[in-house]
């Protein structure tokens, strides 16, 4: 028999499904995909949500469902634009911005706006939902 064994498992669910299609909006990316992005408006500022990876460190595969479950309840994600009014408020912000383009930041698990563009997720926030900026988002767990 020739019939060869995949190295993971994409799907756990019935052999009908329609596969989703694969997400390509990550930090290496982003840079293709501006023209898609949207550009924050006054005091808000444009998160793209951290992905985990699909191997462990232990080296055990993750399921697209997994995945996907840790994709919307992440809590980190980075900075990829902030609008013309954020940390603008000096009496709300006397010691400057809480963070800037190109920074990994924790934001309230509720925190902001969720909407999808072509190649994945994204969220706004308001300047004041950072709660604090990391330098390793494979560190924190949602």
């Amino acid at each position: 028999m020739t019939d060869t064994v995949p190295n993971r498992v994409d799907n756990f669910g019935s052999k009908g499904e329609v596969p989703e299609k694969e997400l390509t909006l990550t930090v290496e990316t982003l840079d293709s995909h501006t023209e898609k992005l949207p550009h924050p408006t006054g005091y808000r500022i444009l998160i793209l949500p951290f992905v985990a990876q699909a191997v462990t460190k232990g080296g055990i595969h993750l399921s697209k469902q997994t995945l996907d479950k840790e994709r919307l309840a992440t809590v980190v994600g980075y900075v990829v634009e902030l609008g013309p009014d954020a940390y603008g408020d000096l009496n709300k912000f006397p010691d400057g911005p809480w963070c800037k383009k190109g920074d990994w930041v924790i934001f309230g698990r509720y925190a902001g706006a969720r909407f999808q563009i072509e190649g994945g997720d994204m969220r706004l926030l308001n300047d004041d939902e950072i709660l604090a900026k990391i330098d390793n988002p494979e560190d924190i767990l949602s």
